[in-house]
């Protein structure tokens, strides 16, 4: 897999809080929640079959498919067209697998996924998988390796996270934050919509996928708008350096 040969090495440092394991934010963060299906599919089945190039078998993304109810790849759409899903062509699972992985909270033995120690402990404590998890994807993956696209946005996560802190925190969209690091008003529509993707994928997207953003996208005008908002997965996660900056949230 591309991601094991090209790790985007990021020196700096975001500070995550720690959570309970019942924190009920917990629940907004995608990627935790397949870690958790999947860590305890395999603790209940014993494993989890692997194919001769070392992907999950079919099956098992079928059930990864059905059961992980991933933003904008619902079982309907995913099943729509393509009676028969592969590992590679459901994204999450196959970045997933790689973490689980390199996290050695699994490893391939004889054919098969299987947990280790570590990683049977980790499937009932969701907020120490949170803590584990969500930093090293995102500061240590390549996102352009799945995003299938061979440019990387020109910026470093303490940056884009503390801008985004501050503009996302009462909504945006995604051509507004491009316009804000980059000071070109590009959007999908326009002749810079490849630089819109790159930063969309290895931004946006990650951040998404960890369940702190939630992006919503309509039409507009006959034009393709992506407004972008913090979860609270987010303020409750999250401790930045331009905190301070934000304004008091109201209580009703």
């Amino acid at each position: 897999m591309e991601l094991q040969r090209r790790l985007w090495h990021c020196p700096e440092m975001i500070e995550f809080r720690t959570l309970a394991d019942d924190h009920p934010d917990l629940a907004q963060s995608p990627l935790l929640r397949g870690a958790l299906l999947t860590l305890k599919y395999a603790r209940e089945h014993g494993s989890i079959g692997l194919t001769k190039t070392k992907a999950f078998k079919r099956v098992f993304v079928h059930w990864a498919v059905e059961n992980f109810d991933w933003p904008g790849k619902t079982a309907e759409e995913m099943f729509r067209y393509n009676k028969v899903v592969n590992e590679y062509e459901f994204p999450p699972l196959e970045v997933l697998h790689f973490l689980l992985i390199s996290l050695r909270m699994g490893r391939h033995f004889k054919g098969e996924f299987r947990l280790t120690k570590r990683g049977a402990e980790l499937a009932g404590a969701p907020g120490r998988l949170f803590a584990e998890l969500i930093p090293y994807f995102l500061f240590q993956i390549d996102h352009a390796s799945y995003a299938r696209f061979d440019g990387r946005p020109f910026g470093k996560w303490d940056i884009w996270m503390n801008v985004i802190n501050v503009e996302a925190d009462p909504g945006t969209t995604e051509a507004a934050l491009f316009e804000t690091f980059y000071g070109e008003p590009q959007d999908w529509h326009t002749a810079g919509w490849r630089e819109m993707a790159v930063f969309s994928s290895c931004v946006l997207r990650p951040l998404e996928w960890a369940g702190l953003l939630t992006e919503t996208r309509e039409e507009a005008a006959g034009k393709h708008v992506c407004h972008v908002f913090k979860t609270s997965l987010w303020r409750s996660a999250l401790n930045l350096d331009t905190d301070d900056m934000l304004r008091p949230m109201s209580v009703q």
